[in-house]
């Protein structure tokens, strides 16, 4: 008996030596692979809570969301200064995602207004900028309240705050992804942190609350808005509109069309909000791999609430504070919201991005190049009345829709614009 257990025993060690030494060679590979380490200044988390928020951190860490160059051999972080990186997200960690990993603020603003904060507060140029914000007299007022009012966001320089609803302030606050327990009207679930984070965020740049509030899932024509990690925010890749002023005539009558019927439902919707552009560029929309259509910044971007009366519309002015001043000089000024037109966003679009996606596109078809013309003419023009900016933008919406090509290029209306009469 025992003979044969010294016989098994015997047989069994080399197994056992090899199993060992391979879990050894394993160690040391885990060991010397390369360790991705973002590091909190690269993030923004190290300012925090005067931050976005930290909704995607895990993913960051668990390496589920990934630069472009993750890949490669060498895994150094990019370039801090730069504002937008490609990258790849997953939820699964099986299937990936092409995204876009952005500031708010480019590298040295955001280093400007750190800068303004400490001042404001007669420190030296480098101080805790969260104990100085939790010290102001707009975030005592924040810690109070259990109700985002209008008082609170008071000389805020974002468009969206210009005019707010209480509706408006409301649906903020309803539509938090920040917090845990968003749903509720009233601020009480909120931690002094992410009231902050909130106010931080409205100060410097309301995009990431726009798209919050508006979500593409819900028919919105605004990018998917993934989460934050201290001052990053992620969002889907898009084809900027710029790279197809090129393109054949299809596309760019297809864009062109898109982007029309999107300016119309910035003032035509469920909700009775009016979407007006303070100011456009043509980074400002991309089409996603679908070949829909999106807005993919909307900083620029502010809202009138509709069911309000018009005699409530007014600017919300107030005192400026160090607030009213991170992502500007504190010389911000827009139109008064009672004398924005519903064609202004038809204006810029006619003006600034739909000439250099349409010129000359019809060279086979002077006549119907001249009709294109004449309508970005029309809808151009600031000294026209509402009602013809209007009318011309219609018919040029019309005018290209009987340009559009059913063809399966196209998926975001394939098959449906082959079966369905008039789509």
């Amino acid at each position: 008996m025992w003979s044969c257990v010294i016989l098994v025993l015997t047989s069994l060690a080399p197994l056992a030596l090899s199993l060992n030494t391979r879990t050894k060679a394993i160690a040391n590979v885990t060991r010397l692979k390369p360790v991705y380490n973002f590091g909190r200044s690269f993030l923004g988390l190290d300012k925090c809570n005067a931050c976005v928020g930290t909704s995607l951190c895990r993913k960051f860490f668990k390496e589920e969301i990934r630069f472009e160059n993750w890949l490669s051999a060498d895994l150094k972080l990019p370039p801090s200064h730069r504002k937008t990186y490609f990258a790849n997200y997953s939820a699964d960690a099986e299937s990936w995602k092409p995204v876009v990993i952005s500031r708010l603020q480019s590298k040295y603003q955001n280093e400007l207004s750190d800068r303004k904060i400490c001042i404001s507060a007669s420190k030296k140029v480098k101080c805790s900028i969260e104990n100085v914000l939790r010290g102001t007299e707009r975030f005592q007022k924040w810690m109070t309240a259990d109700r985002l009012t209008a008082e609170l966001v008071q000389s805020l320089p974002s468009p969206l705050l210009r005019c707010p609803s209480q509706r408006l302030l409301d649906r903020i606050i309803r539509r938090y992804a920040e917090v845990r327990d968003s749903g509720s009207v009233l601020m009480r679930h909120f931690t002094d942190r992410n009231k902050l984070r909130l106010l931080y965020t409205l100060s410097v740049n309301t995009h990431p609350i726009i798209l919050q509030l508006f979500p593409g899932a819900e028919g919105w024509p605004f990018v998917r808005y993934f989460g934050s990690c201290g001052r990053v925010i992620v969002t889907p890749w898009i084809n900027p509109i710029r790279e197809f002023y090129n393109a054949s005539l299809e596309i760019a009558a297809d864009i062109a069309h898109q982007l029309l019927q999107i300016t119309h439902s910035l003032r035509n919707n469920d909700l009775n909000y009016f979407f007006y552009y303070t100011s456009i560029h043509d980074d400002m929309f991309g089409t996603f791999e679908d070949g829909r259509l999106y807005i993919t910044d909307t900083s620029t971007i502010g809202i009138i609430d509709k069911q309000e009366d018009k005699a409530f519309v007014h600017e919300i002015s107030g005192k400026k504070d160090v607030f009213s001043c991170l992502a500007s000089d504190c010389k911000t000024d827009l139109f008064p919201c009672e004398k924005i037109s519903e064609a202004q966003n038809f204006i810029k679009i006619c003006r600034d991005i739909l000439p250099r996606l349409l010129a000359g596109k019809f060279s086979s078809s002077p006549s119907l190049q001249q009709k294109v013309d004449r309508f970005l003419k029309l809808c151009s023009d600031e000294m026209l009345s509402t009602k013809v900016t209007l009318e011309a933008a219609g018919w040029l919406m019309e005018l290209l829709k009987s340009q559009r090509s059913c063809d399966p290029h196209f998926e975001y209306r394939y098959p449906e614009c082959k079966y369905i009469k008039g789509y």
